[in-house]
C-alpha cells in the first residue's frame, strides 16, 4: 500500500451514530470488564500505561527530559522526567498521572463517535512508537507491544463502527479507571505517591492535591455522559 493511501486510511469519517443497543452492549460490556478482578488485573496496565504517559506528555511540555518508563507486576508504574528537583514543572509533571486516563478516556469517546477513530488510532501507534524506545523493563515492552498490535490490527481491519464502539469502550475504562485509581491512592499512605509528592514540592496538603485529582475526572465523566445520553435517550 502507497503512502496516500495510508494517508486515506488516516482521515476522518463522518460521524458514527451508535444506537442505544449498541451503545448499551458497549456501556455494559466496558463496566464489568472493569469490575472483574481477573479482566480488570489485564485493563488495569493499560490505565496505568496512561497514566505514566502523562506524566511523560506534560513533563516534556514543560520542559523536562523523558528518559523512561516502566509498568510493574503489581501495576504500579514510574516515569523518569529529568530536569529541576522542584517548581512548577515539577509539580505540573506530578500532578498529570491520575488525571490522564480520565482525559484521554473521555477524549477518546468524543473522537470516536465523530468520526475521528482512524486518525486516533493513528497518533496511538505514533505514540505508542515513540514510547516503546523508552520503555525500561520486558512487561513495559510487552504491554506497549500488545497494545500497538492491538491498535495496528482494529485500524487496519476494522470497520468505522468498530472503531467507534471501541474508542468509546476504552474511554468508559479509562474515565472508570481512573476513579478506581484515585480510590486506591486515596486510602494509601504511601509516602511516594503522586499526592505525597506533590504535597512536598508544594507545601500544600495532600487531600488538596486527590481533591484536585477528582475534580478533573468529574469534569471528564460529566463530558463522558454528555458524548453518550443523547445516543440513550429514547
Amino acid at each position: 500500500m502507497d503512502l496516500g493511501a495510508l494517508w486515506e486510511r488516516l482521515q476522518p469519517a463522518d460521524p458514527v451514530l451508535l444506537g442505544g443497543r449498541a451503545l448499551l452492549v458497549v456501556l455494559a460490556g466496558s463496566l464489568v470488564a472493569v469490575a472483574v478482578g481477573p479482566v480488570w488485573g489485564v485493563l488495569r496496565l493499560g490505565v496505568t500505561l496512561v497514566h505514566e504517559l502523562g506524566h511523560a506528555v506534560v513533563g516534556l511540555a514543560v520542559g523536562r527530559r523523558f528518559t523512561g518508563f516502566v509498568l510493574r507486576g503489581d501495576m504500579s508504574g514510574q516515569a523518569v522526567t529529568v530536569g529541576r528537583a522542584s517548581g512548577p514543572g515539577r509539580a505540573a509533571t506530578t500532578w498529570a498521572g491520575y488525571p490522564a486516563p480520565a482525559v484521554v478516556g473521555a477524549v477518546l469517546a468524543w473522537l470516536g463517535v465523530r468520526g475521528w477513530a482512524p486518525t486516533v488510532l493513528g497518533v496511538v501507534l505514533l505514540v505508542l512508537a515513540l514510547a516503546l524506545v523508552r520503555s525500561r523493563s520486558l512487561l513495559t515492552v510487552a504491554v506497549v507491544l500488545a497494545v500497538g498490535a492491538l491498535a495496528g490490527w482494529l485500524w487496519w481491519s476494522g470497520s468505522r463502527q468498530l472503531h467507534a464502539q471501541v474508542l468509546v469502550g476504552t474511554g468508559i475504562v479509562l474515565v472508570v479507571g481512573a476513579w478506581r485509581h484515585l480510590a486506591a491512592v486515596a486510602g494509601s499512605r504511601d509516602l511516594h505517591s503522586d499526592a505525597a509528592v506533590l504535597a512536598r514540592l508544594t507545601h500544600l496538603p495532600r487531600p488538596l492535591w486527590l481533591l484536585t485529582f477528582a475534580l478533573v475526572c468529574a469534569a471528564a465523566t460529566w463530558a463522558l455522559g454528555a458524548t453518550l445520553l443523547p445516543a440513550l435517550a429514547p
